[in-house]
């Protein structure tokens, strides 16, 4: 399992290096090209809700952004440290909807609503030491390539 971590500083600007690394390190671990920018999309919308959440609440932390390439699967995670109610479950559609309700934050919800529709497989926490967007996607296999 190869993993590479991005740290930024909640400027806006970080952003757009955030979506260019997952985009290079998702073509590295065999993402279909057609999903390329479906990566680069969602990452964006995470960095971005992630960027101004911290900057929202006055915070200098830095957004953690987690790049997982595994057998099957290239998965990403975008989290910030901004505390939210804690006990949100990990899943993809109460994940989403329990931080809507919480943070009644309309461009939050756009940002959420986003990304659910770019990846299939999504999941949203929140918890007292901040939240994350996990976001994953298959790679074929070798044998699956043509």
């Amino acid at each position: 399992m190869a993993t590479v971590e991005l740290r930024f500083s909640a400027q806006p600007e970080h952003v757009r290096t955030a979506r260019l690394v997952a985009a290079a390190v998702a073509r590295r671990a065999g993402v279909e090209e057609a999903v390329l920018d479906e990566v680069r999309l969602a990452v964006g919308e995470a960095c971005s809700r992630a960027v101004g959440l911290h900057r929202s609440n006055g915070l200098t932390a830095p957004v953690r952004v987690v790049l997982t390439e595994e057998d099957k699967t290239f998965s990403i995670e975008v989290g910030d440290e901004v505390p939210g109610p804690a006990g949100i479950p990990a899943d993809t559609v109460s994940g989403i909807a329990a931080v809507q309700e919480s943070d009644g934050d309309t461009e939050d919800e756009m940002g959420l609503a986003v990304i659910s529709g770019l990846v299939d497989d999504v999941e949203v926490t929140s918890g007292e030491s901040g939240g994350s967007i996990r976001m994953s996607w298959p790679v074929p296999a070798p044998s699956d390539l043509p």
